[in-house]
C-alpha cells in the first residue's frame, strides 16, 4: 500500500481549509483540492489558467465518495466504474441537479475516475473524499511528472506531495457513461 509522507489530519486539515495539493497520478501530477470548497476551486482554476465551463474531473478510492454528485448507479455499474478505473478510464456521468458548476462547468455530466494508483487511491482515503483531478499545469503546457517539475511551477501556491507517477504515457481515457463514446 501506498504511504503518505504527510499526517492524515495535517492533508485533511489543508484540504478543509481550501488548499491546493499536488500528487502523483496515472500518467502524470494532479492538481487537486476539495471538490466541496468553491474557492479552492476557483484558485485551482485560476493558477492552471483553465476556464470553469469546461468541467473537472474528480477522482476517488470508492464510488462511495462521488455518489453525492451522481445520479445512482447499480451495484453492477459500480463494478463497470471501479473495473474501468483500473484501465484508467475516466467516465462522463449524469449528475444530479445539486452538483455544483464549478465541478462540472458547461455540462449535464461530471467526470469521474475511481483511481487505481495506489498513491491517489490512499490519497483519497486519507482526505476522506473524492478530489479534484486535474494535471498539474497551466492551460495548454506540458504536464509535471515530478516533485520538482511541479514546485517549480506552483512554488508555495500548492502543497506538493512526493512520490512516483504510474507508467502511463498518456492521461486517462475518457467515455461517455450512456454509450461508451471515446471523448479523449
Amino acid at each position: 500500500m501506498a504511504r503518505l509522507n504527510i499526517s492524515s489530519l495535517c492533508l485533511a486539515a489543508h484540504l478543509k481549509r481550501g488548499g491546493l495539493i499536488a500528487y502523483p497520478t496515472e500518467s502524470c501530477y494532479g492538481l487537486g483540492c476539495d471538490p466541496a470548497n468553491r474557492n479552492a476551486v476557483q484558485r485551482l482554476l485560476k493558477l492552471k489558467q483553465r476556464p470553469q465551463r469546461k468541467g473537472l474531473i474528480l477522482i476517488s478510492s470508492s464510488y462511495k465518495q462521488v455518489a453525492r454528485y451522481l445520479q445512482p448507479i447499480t451495484h453492477d455499474e459500480q463494478i463497470k466504474l471501479k473495473n474501468g478505473g483500473a484501465q484508467a478510464i475516466t467516465y462522463l456521468m449524469p449528475v444530479l441537479a445539486s452538483a455544483p458548476r464549478w465541478l462540472r462547468g458547461a455540462h449535464d455530466t461530471l467526470a469521474v475516475r475511481l483511481t487505481a494508483h495506489p498513491y491517489a487511491k490512499q490519497l483519497c482515503r486519507t482526505a476522506h473524499s473524492a478530489l479534484v483531478s486535474t494535471s498539474a499545469n497551466r492551460s495548454g503546457q506540458r504536464p509535471a511528472k515530478t516533485y520538482a517539475e511541479c514546485r517549480r511551477l506552483f512554488g508555495k501556491q500548492v502543497l506538493v506531495l512526493p512520490g512516483r507517477v504510474g507508467k502511463r504515457k498518456k492521461p486517462s481515457t475518457i467515455r461517455s457513461w450512456a454509450d461508451g463514446r471515446i471523448i479523449r
